[in-house]
């Protein structure tokens, strides 16, 4: 079964974005490309039973360089780097790095983008705490 908002926030993130491919939650598909050299694989989904609330965690893989869109979240994202060197960039505040071991905590709705600055493909696994029936992300300009 197809979650319609999910399809409906990857068909935004393809449309404004000019981004390959995309897929949602449920895809028996193993990784959705957002954009060349950038991959979300869904590793959960699962509803809080509280405050209409639900938990999503996925990795997020880059390439040498690969920045994503600048987007925010309808809820909080814990970023964990498997692998890699990132810089966050969070809105209102300085650019921090972080590297394998490293995690960092992005409040709801502040916009925000991840670059890949190492050298070789980084990964980070993302876990969001969302409002259920919103989209995952929202493109910001």
């Amino acid at each position: 079964m197809r979650h319609p908002l999910l399809m409906t926030a990857a068909a935004l993130i393809v449309s404004l974005s000019g981004l390959a491919h995309a897929a949602d939650a449920h895809s028996t598909t193993p990784a959705q490309s957002w954009q060349q050299g950038l991959s979300r694989t869904d590793l959960v989904h699962q509803d809080l039973g509280a405050d209409q609330r639900e938990v999503i965690q996925a990795r997020v893989d880059f390439e040498p360089g690969v920045t994503s869109p600048r987007h925010a979240h309808p809820g909080v994202e814990i970023a964990y780097v498997i692998s890699g060197t990132f810089e966050y960039r969070l809105e209102g505040q300085q650019p921090v790095t972080l590297m394998a071991g490293d995690s960092l905590f992005i409040p709801a709705g502040v916009a925000h983008i991840a670059r890949n600055v190492g050298r070789e493909r980084g990964s980070e696994l993302a876990t969001y705490v969302v409002k259920k029936g919103e989209p995952l992300l929202i493109l910001k300009k």
